[in-house]
């Protein structure tokens, strides 16, 4: 996961684990902004990279479809000793970068300090940041700024008066001239939604602010992922950030640091597939909340974010050939963003610490020229920092969203009703069908691998559905059931037009028409409902 490195080095422990805007259209490819001084250099170093470099990547460029619009904008830890030189082109090949950790002051939670160590005005003094981020745009580049991270305490964590935690952010997004806000949410800060409703509303009034002055704030969320996907948590920090009213850029995860990959994992294959699972779950999550996104609208929509070279999990190292995989992945998916932790470290370890595990902030610990890893994203074909035609999808208020039976093609999901497995049923406007037996088990609620949900997406409700329309399974069925009736075991009657049959003896309990009809109501169905699975 990624860090403030204002302390020593630290080796952490493994880690425990509606509708879109009618205008928006998928971003179109942006043209890159560049000095003519800073695309002469990075001309000489494309130039030196050899076959194995980012030639490899302007392959992808040409053979790519109209989805390859990855952005690659590495994090830079900003207080690390020593400083990384980010806005010269000689040390930093990269024309964006994340400028990473923005968290509280820990003498006032509502106060940004970058890594706890400096206020703004400190560090634009001490580290010349303010200039440097300066020198960086006259180049042609540009910064996002990264609020959060694992060591330290966020700002919507520390600071419980929303007003002031939104005067916060505005801070930074006014002193930086920010169009992208980057938000690392680590730890027990996933699990807050206290805080994750105070984030939200003050990035909701901050980009309300920014439209109304004709501009945009984009905003990403930074997020743990383990091989099959984001944590329950994790995908519940993304429904309340986008039920708040956030207009969100994307989600990236920080495919890193798994802790249970085995020993000898292959990195690339387990971020492909936590890239796959987040796929799903964020296509899931937009249908639920009522916006069905294509494929490629969800896939530009998501980041990668891998920690290059030695892992804080000793198995785990993320190599040169695991990042050219990574590359290739991003363009054929049009993944929206590739990140990396952290230049700070893209370069070999030296010394007595050659050809060891080593945990070090600046060096990688996997064999490796300086700026491979660099290097081999720097030609990915996305845009640049707040490219304003990256627009993101607004998800509307769902409070009043309520399931109609009448338009409703199956069921509505009810808490008290039993479920088989292949049952299909409605819950607010989407259709899902269930995996397993299951009971009381909200469709839409968030999962995770330690309490996967019963349910799975199947569609959308659509404007030409209707009520499910039972068919019986009998014939010859005519007597009509009465309240005054004594029915013994086995009788049949009809009710409201359908055929039941009478499992027990009974009088003046009416035929159950709420679907499924459960196995402890004294009348068996003799007909089925739409979405039912068909036994027997």
């Amino acid at each position: 996961m990624l860090t403030d490195r204002t302390t020593p080095l630290l080796v952490r422990p493994e880690p425990e684990d509606p509708l879109a805007d009618p205008d928006w259209r998928e971003p179109d490819v942006p043209v890159q902004r560049l000095s003519w001084l800073r695309l002469g250099f990075l001309i000489l170093v494309v130039a030196g990279l050899g076959a194995g470099g980012a030639a490899a990547v302007v392959h992808y460029r040409e053979t790519a479809g109209p989805t390859a619009k990855s952005w690659a904008v590495p994090y830079v830890d900003v207080t690390l000793t020593p400083t990384f030189e980010f806005q010269d082109p000689a040390v930093n090949p990269a024309n964006d970068v994340a400028l990473a950790f923005v968290v509280a002051d820990p003498s006032d939670g509502c106060a940004p300090s970058w890594g706890g160590a400096y206020t703004p005005d400190e560090a634009a003094a001490s580290l010349e940041l303010d200039r440097r981020i300066e020198q960086l745009r006259a180049a042609g580049g540009d910064v996002m700024l990264s609020v959060g991270g694992l060591i330290n305490t966020e700002l919507a964590v520390a600071c419980t008066d929303e007003v002031r935690l939104t005067d916060a952010y505005r801070q930074l997004v006014r002193r930086y001239q920010l169009d992208t806000l980057d938000l690392d949410i680590e730890g027990t800060a996933v699990a807050d939604k206290a805080s994750l409703q105070r984030r939200a509303a003050a990035l909701k009034t901050l980009q309300a602010e920014r439209k109304a002055a004709g501009g945009t704030l984009d905003v990403w969320l930074t997020l743990p992922v383990a091989p099959n996907g984001l944590t329950a948590d994790g995908v519940n920090a993304v429904r309340t950030t986008l039920e708040g009213g956030v207009s969100l850029r994307g989600v990236n995860v920080m495919t890193m640091d798994y802790g249970n990959a085995g020993t000898e994992p292959d990195m690339l294959e387990l971020a492909e597939s936590a890239l796959e699972a987040t796929h799903k779950q964020l296509s899931d999550l937009y249908l639920q909340l009522g916006v069905q996104l294509t494929s490629p609208e969800v896939w530009a929509r998501i980041g990668a974010t891998p920690m290059i070279g030695q892992n804080d999990i000793d198995a785990e190292r993320f190599t040169v050939d695991d990042a050219r995989g990574l590359a290739t992945f991003a363009v054929d998916k049009g993944l929206g963003r590739v990140s990396m932790w952290s230049l700070n470290r893209d370069a070999p370890c030296t010394g007595t610490f050659t050809n060891v595990v080593v945990h070090s902030n600046t060096c990688s610990g996997v064999s490796q020229e300086k700026l491979a890893f660099s290097k081999m994203f720097i030609d990915l074909p996305g845009g640049t920092v707040g490219d304003s035609g990256r627009e993101a999808v607004t998800i509307p208020a769902q409070s009043g969203v309520t399931d109609d039976p009448a338009k409703s093609p199956y069921p509505v999901w009810r808490l008290s009703a039993q479920y088989v497995r292949g049952y299909k049923v409605v819950w607010h406007g989407v259709v899902y069908e269930s995996k397993w037996a299951n009971q009381g088990m909200d469709p839409s609620a968030a999962s995770d691998s330690a309490t996967p949900s019963p349910w799975s997406v199947i569609g959308p409700v659509t404007a030409t559905d209707v009520a499910p329309s039972p068919s019986p399974t009998v014939t010859g069925v005519t007597a009509e059931w009465s309240p005054e009736t004594v029915y013994a075991r086995g009788q049949k009657v009809l009710f409201n037009g359908l055929p039941y049959e009478a499992r027990w003896s009974s009088t003046g309990d009416a035929p159950s028409t709420e679907y499924p009809i459960s196995p402890d109501d004294p009348w068996k169905p003799l007909f089925v409902v739409p979405g039912e699975p068909v036994t027997g």
